[in-house]
């Protein structure tokens, strides 16, 4: 029970990489919408805890040489601060790399125990910070231009293509993660490593010992990690950088998966040295730097204009600060383990403190010991679930931002769409207005049309009848009866030339045109007849007395008298325009 309790630091650690490092497995083809997060996720927890189990042990034993944790207390403050680093770069949106992490971590446990430090072993890691991006960018850039000459003279139909993608990235993803699991399990679980027990699980196919065991656990904590909060960094990774086609994303996560599983193959190094070259160090190997080479080089190969240098130059100053940190992290909680909680974080004591109470936490002694941490599990038990509740905090206050913002963004979204419809429905509105407006205009000009067809049909037909009677009237001997006719005939005449209904068509349409002038001159003037009314519409038109004579029916003469008292009845002085007045009224 104390044993997993130390290693749950570590635990902490495979979450963070799952986090993080994890994603990069599909964080290209989740990024290019050919995977869906879950089901990567699902492939990638599987692989991955298979690769840490059967294929872990080659890159654990050279981190081991780097600096041997030689005791429990150590190896769970390393782990702990190195996860804790990698959680806060997490944080930040930083795809970081989890082994330099674990390295700044053992190497402030070396300064801070006065251990020595394999300068060789971590040349080695360091040269892979540079190789691994290197050798990422070789298999990405030569297998990008491989895979596009071969589609180039295959000339396969795009929906082929597209399904022949996904299941590309679904193989290279699960190989992927399997060498992920490989590689990086020596991160999670490889300070544990001289700590783990002495025991042998046999199942029957295949046998299990204690540090199978325990990268088991530390690849069901990536699993975890996965499936928690790794969607961030995978888009992320997958768009941040270079926008990648489905094609691309394939090349990067298969060219990933070469290179670490080239670094973590105890049987690859064995036949290089079997051919006389030498083989590579088996270490494990940043995945987000082999990602970022990977893309690169596909970006050299598309031009590199397309690369944001913006994203890159964020991802350069992570890895720089990533190492530091863990390691100042690591070298102080060191001392706070140590003189606080009196658990002893090497087997090598220093002199100055051999006067204190120090509990060697190893299992072969735990039992001899148990009432001496007694008082120090409550302790341990304490800050650790005091840093699940934290972690599960943040993750679910930063779930609820997610879904705060998601609602938001879909409010806006319902807003935006009301608008819109309320909009259409508008126009719609204006323009069936508009149509019934101009269906009323046409039925009146077609009223008008037909009121002037009858019009001209009524004055051919009277023309006609008039014509017809005096024709009549030339051949006829009886002078009384053709008087009595002519006369008759001058009437119908004279009654026909007074136009009253013309006229009273052109008045009411004058007047409904007029209509705000009536109102207003009936407000100004209220004694005004409906014949002055008339009268001051038609001089507002500035038609002559001649032109008013001949509407009002009356002689030029009455129409001067009608003028003359209206404009009594308005005040107006001899000078005034009349016509100015009305216009202005």
């Amino acid at each position: 029970m104390l044993f997993l309790i130390f290693i749950s630091s570590g635990l902490l650690l495979g979450w963070s990489l799952g986090s993080n490092d994890a994603a990069n497995i599909f964080g290209t083809a989740v990024g290019s919408r050919m995977i869906s997060f879950r089901r990567a996720a699902w492939i990638a927890s599987i692989f991955v805890v298979l690769g840490a189990v059967f294929q872990g042990r080659g890159a654990s034993e050279t981190l081991t040489g780097l600096g041997e944790v030689d005791a429990l207390g150590g190896a769970f403050t390393v782990a702990l601060f190195a996860g804790f680093t990698v959680f806060l770069m997490t944080r930040a949106r930083l795809p970081v790399s989890t082994s330099q992490a674990v390295v700044g971590a053992i190497l402030g446990w070396t300064f801070f125990t006065g251990s020595d430090t394999d300068y060789t072993v971590l040349t080695k890691i360091v040269s892979t910070w540079v190789s691994g991006p290197i050798l990422g960018m070789f298999f990405a850039a030569i297998l990008y231009i491989l895979l596009r000459k071969t589609l180039r003279r295959t000339k396969i139909h795009v929906i082929k293509l597209d399904t022949y993608i996904r299941i590309a990235l679904i193989m290279a993803g699960a190989f992927g993660a399997y060498s992920l699991g490989a590689n990086n399990i020596a991160n999670v679980m490889g300070v544990f490593v001289p700590s783990a027990p002495d025991i042998l699980l046999n199942f029957g196919i295949f046998t299990l010992d204690g540090v199978q065991i325990l990268f088991l656990f530390g690849g069901l904590a990536i699993a975890v990690g996965i499936f928690t909060y790794s969607e961030r960094v995978m888009q992320t990774v997958g768009r941040g950088i270079l926008a990648l086609t489905p094609e691309a994303a394939f090349i990067v996560v298969l060219a990933q998966a070469l290179v670490l599983f080239l670094f973590s193959s105890i049987r690859f190094s064995e036949m290089l040295m079997a051919i006389g070259l030498p083989p590579l160090p088996l270490v494990p190997v940043s995945s987000t730097q082999v990602v970022i080479g990977a893309v690169l080089g596909i970006g050299l190969v598309k031009g590199a204009r397309e690369i944001k240098i913006r994203t890159l130059s964020g991802v350069a100053l992570g890895w720089i600060i990533t190492p530091i940190t863990a390691g100042i992290f690591t070298f102080f909680a060191l001392f706070f383990v140590q003189n606080v909680f009196g658990i002893a974080v090497t087997k090598q004591i220093p002199e100055e403190i051999t006067e204190m109470p120090v509990i060697i936490a190893e299992p072969s002694v735990l039992t001899d010991m148990a009432q001496q941490i007694n008082m120090v599990l409550p302790g341990l038990l304490i800050l650790s679930m005091a840093i699940i509740v934290l972690l599960v905090y943040l993750f679910f206050r930063q779930q609820k931002m997610r879904l705060k913002t998601e609602n938001e963004l879909l409010t806006q979204q319902n807003q935006y769409f009301n608008a819109q419809k309320a909009l259409n429905d508008m126009e719609i509105n204006a323009i069936q207005m508009e149509n019934t407006m101009l269906s009323n205009k046409l039925e009146i000009k077609r009223q008008e049309y037909n009121n002037i067809l009858l019009n001209i049909s009524d004055q051919k037909k009277f023309l006609e009848s008039v014509s017809d009677q005096i024709s009549r009237l030339i051949g006829e001997k009886d002078i009384d009866k053709r008087d009595r006719e002519l006369k008759a005939l001058s009437a119908r005449l004279k009654q026909r030339m007074s136009f009253s209904k013309e006229i009273d068509d052109f008045y009411g349409k004058i007047e409904q045109t007029h209509q705000d002038f009536i109102t207003k001159l009936t407000e100004r003037f209220p004694d005004l007849t409906e014949k002055e009314k008339r009268l001051a519409i038609l001089l507002r038109l500035n038609l002559s007395s001649k032109e008013i004579a001949t509407l009002m029916n009356i002689s030029t003469k009455s129409t001067e008298i009608a003028r003359y008292r209206l404009r009594k009845k308005m005040g107006l002085k001899e000078r005034a325009n009349v016509h100015d007045f009305l216009t202005n009224l």
